[in-house]
């Protein structure tokens, strides 16, 4: 089985699939209350925690972790946000490969939804593109909606975790 994961500071979401590629599991841990979680360092405890069950519920053989990104655009993320994202995905990568003794490996989003064969136009929300690609063509894969009609925020995570396993699978697949 192949674990990815789409780690962040605020929602990290996980995927587990099969040899096949088909999905088993997928969900988020939402760490987004400072209260709950007052810093990384209880984001990561907490994920270590998660990681442990996942560890005793399914074989594991490999992990596959979203690259953050590592580049400026209109618009993204701030130098310092970047820091702390590429701070935490080494202390998760660290955790993970502690938990599974297995070090994991990385694809960048693109590389993963080119992967699975995710066609993404210029000027659109990939991550709404890849929402609607595990949707037409995942049939377990299920999402909830707000009120207004969209999207509950943790599902964009579930499915980069999703695209991330699968591209991984293909990946490995290739290789073997």
């Amino acid at each position: 089985m192949i674990l990815g994961l789409d780690v962040s500071t605020s929602i990290t979401g996980f995927c587990v699939i099969d040899a096949d590629g088909e999905v088993i599991r997928y969900d988020a841990w939402d760490m987004r209350n400072k209260r709950k979680y007052p810093s990384e360092f209880h984001k990561a405890a907490y994920i270590k925690e998660q990681l442990l069950q996942l560890k005793v519920q399914y074989p594991i053989e490999k992990i596959c972790i979203e690259k953050p990104f590592t580049f400026f655009k209109a618009g993204g993320s701030t130098a310092k946000t970047m820091a702390i994202l590429q701070r935490f995905n080494g202390i998760i990568s660290w955790i993970t490969c502690e938990v599974f003794d297995k070090e994991p490996s990385y694809l960048t989003a693109s590389q993963a939804r080119k992967a699975v064969g995710v066609n993404t136009s210029r000027g659109t929300d990939a991550k709404k593109e890849a929402m609607a690609w595990l949707l037409e063509n995942v049939s377990n894969f299920k999402i909830e909606y707000t009120t207004h009609g969209n999207p509950k925020p943790k599902y964009f995570d579930m499915a980069d975790a999703t695209v991330i396993a699968m591209a991984s699978q293909i990946k490995f697949n290739k290789k073997a």
